[in-house]
């Protein structure tokens, strides 16, 4: 039903309110609605927010987003975890109305006196809402306004336009006619959901032996051994260390190196190839260790500032013990066997998938025990493997029985899929996302969907930029090198609060399994790979540089305050993130092979600068890469040579006159 002042489409709102939209503690973000009213009398609104029990805040006042467009929006921060709501108040303004009325009527010389008695009376009745400070600013102006008559009107009518009156009743307003919209969940998460730098590796790598000649069987790395690549990983910066799965590993069509059929007696298989007769998801593999070895991996990471993620995929090694177990768990074919995972033409006839329509409760039941498991040892993270070949209704489920019982758990969903599976998976409980990002290299594609995710979709679905992964090496730096994984190092670290880096980047990576594919050559997955992490070359400086940046900088721990700017190159990317007086200006060229030249023409109100003489504008901005200083206006020269300096990331300040 609506109101006697309409509040219509209330924004954020996630499948019409059927769904909380998303936040993390002390993040910005806008609550807009369509707010008018019958002829034209003047309307104000607010948002009043709600914690988790019931308790309100003081109310935002909302302004319009641009004249006349009766869309009304303001910018509100929840300041603890949990279920909140918020709710958007419009209101007949009986002060604005007059102050309107009154400048035309009065200078016109119209019902002057009738004027003045009602604006006398409208801030007396004012006042009475006003605490008794702020209050005497509109008192003083009822009596200075309408009670000496001798006085020039016009003269009078200044008090009703004081700053400290318009002060006091932008805080404490005359409100008549109060309509309110349908509450709106809020999910409040905490900051993790949104910002922090993933670091990932395999274990398995750190510390291993190989044998050059490959007549002997490489030794395993060991949880104890990859424990101490731990300070280096804290040492760059990086908040989460990210683990691939760590459980006992099939023998049963065990792939070899490069993805082959044929595995080798000493060939180590893929960690998604879960489940052996040492164990299942609930075990560590006897390579890497033991239960306490993983606790002292964990408690050394927190020693150091560094929270765990673990892998949970959901499919099984047929050696898996719930083959034997739970046969109702697996697709049976016609011929008796089980079904194992395709995605024709590929086949993966080492995993087993799960068929979640015979035994749905079973393996709830199942999962929750596992998850929890894990959580008792110190895993708050989880990334999950593959979570769109599941049904939807599933993760609901588990993610809400999580969440009731630890809300500080959270889960990456890695899902590269349609949209639609995308945003319903977020919708439903998933923390974060990979995203389409690795594929996403021109500058039209990247504004278009840094637009998008930035946009409406961060009230659902918060992304998680990895540049590359241990199953995709796109072919942008497959043939641009070097500069080519500075580049998307430096976008991913400032386009996206969540930051993911995979193991070997700081090496720039970049052999393809074979020509056109998107596989890493000698694939890690399926062999061991360990590195000599003291090269001259590495990128580690600069991934280290990054993450301080995005730790000083508050705009680059955000989502929502990203606005691009114009440049008339379409190899120049330039975009810019602000929160109060702290501004980052990015710009970037996106040719990893030659040198770009371009105009960037700056958006000065994305950059919190409102002046009548934008071309006069002087800016100082100083290159947190380089070191150097510029003086800047709206229009600026920018030369990129990716080489050398392929990218500025500039801190602005208004320059003094």
């Amino acid at each position: 039903m609506i109101g006697r002042i309409p509040v219509l489409d209330v924004s954020p709102r996630v499948d019409c309110g059927g769904r909380a939209a998303k936040s993390v503690v002390g993040e910005p973000f806008e609550v807009s609605a369509t707010v008018f009213r019958e002829g034209h009398d003047a309307v104000g609104a607010n948002v009043v927010l709600r914690d988790p029990k019931g308790r309100s805040g003081p109310w935002t006042p909302m302004c319009e987003l641009s004249p006349g467009s009766d869309r009304w929006g303001a910018e509100v921060v929840a300041t603890g975890p949990g279920r909140w709501t918020f709710t958007v108040e419009a209101w007949s303004d009986p002060v604005a109305t007059w102050r309107h009325n009154a400048g035309i009527k009065i200078p016109a010389g119209i019902d002057v006196s009738l004027m003045l008695e009602e604006g006398a009376l409208l801030l007396e009745r004012a006042a009475a809402g006003v605490p008794k400070k702020e209050g005497r600013a509109v008192v003083q102006a009822a009596a200075a306004l309408l009670r000496d008559g001798e006085g020039p009107a016009e003269e009078r009518m200044r008090s009703a336009l004081s700053e400290d009156l318009l002060r006091a009743l932008a805080r404490y307003p005359l409100r008549e006619l109060v309509s309110a919209s349908r509450p709106a969940p809020l999910q409040v998460d905490r900051e993790r959901a949104l910002f922090g730098s993933w670091y990932e590796f395999f274990p398995r790598s750190e510390g291993a032996v190989l044998d050059p000649d490959g007549r002997r069987a490489p030794v395993s790395g060991t949880l104890r051994t990859a424990a101490e690549r731990l300070p280096a990983v804290a040492g760059m910066g990086f908040d989460v260390v990210y683990l691939p799965p760590i459980h006992p590993i099939g023998r049963a069509y065990r792939k070899g190196p490069n993805n082959s059929l044929e595995a080798g007696p000493h060939d180590v298989g893929s960690p998604w190839a879960i489940g052996s007769p040492e164990g299942g998801h609930d075990t560590v593999h006897p390579d890497l260790g033991t239960m306490e070895d993983f606790d002292a991996f964990v408690a050394r990471a927190a020693d150091l500032g560094l929270e765990v993620a673990l892998d949970f995929a959901l499919q099984c090694s047929p050696d898996h013990p719930w083959v034997e177990k739970h046969p109702e768990w697996f697709t049976q074919r016609a011929d008796g066997t089980i079904a194992y995972a395709e995605n024709p033409p590929k086949k993966y006839q080492d995993i087993y998938p799960l068929d979640f329509d015979r035994d749905f409760d079973g393996l709830v039941a199942e999962t929750l025990r596992l998850l929890r498991l894990w959580m008792a040892h110190g895993v708050r993270i989880f990334r999950v493997d593959n979570p769109h070949t599941k049904p939807v209704a599933f993760w609901e489920r588990v993610l809400g029985e999580i969440a009731r019982t630890d809300p500080d758990v959270l889960f990456l969903a890695e899902a590269f899929t349609r949209p639609a599976m995308m945003r319903t998976l977020a919708a439903v409980g998933f923390h974060q996302s990979y995203t389409y990002f690795t594929w996403r290299t021109g500058k039209q594609e990247l504004t278009e969907y840094l637009t998008e995710l930035s946009g409406p979709a961060a009230a659902c679905m918060r992304p998680n930029f990895f540049p590359t992964t241990p199953d995709i090496l796109h072919a942008y730096l497959q043939h641009g090198g070097r500069p080519a994984f500075v580049v998307r190092a430096v976008l991913a670290a400032t386009l996206s609060p969540s930051l993911g880096i995979y193991a070997g980047y700081e090496h720039f990576e970049n052999a393809p399994a074979r020509p056109g594919s998107e596989e890493f050559l000698d694939s890690e997955k399926y062999q061991l790979r360990p590195r000599d992490w003291d090269r001259a070359d590495s990128l580690a400086p600069l991934l280290t540089t990054l993450n301080r940046l995005r730790r000083e900088h508050r705009p680059l721990q955000l989502l929502r305050n990203l606005r691009f700017h114009h440049t008339d190159s379409d190899q120049i990317l330039a975009y810019s993130k602000r929160h109060g007086e702290d501004t980052v200006l990015v710009v970037v060229n996106l040719d990893p092979h030659h040198i770009q030249e371009a105009t960037v023409t700056l958006d000065l109100t994305a950059l919190g600068i409102h002046t009548q003489d934008a071309d006069r504008i002087a800016l100082d901005v100083h290159d947190q890469l380089s070191g150097a200083q510029y003086r800047w206006g709206r229009h600026n020269y920018v030369r990129l040579d990716p080489t050398q300096q392929p990218a500025h990331i500039l801190t602005v300040r208004r320059a003094e006159q």
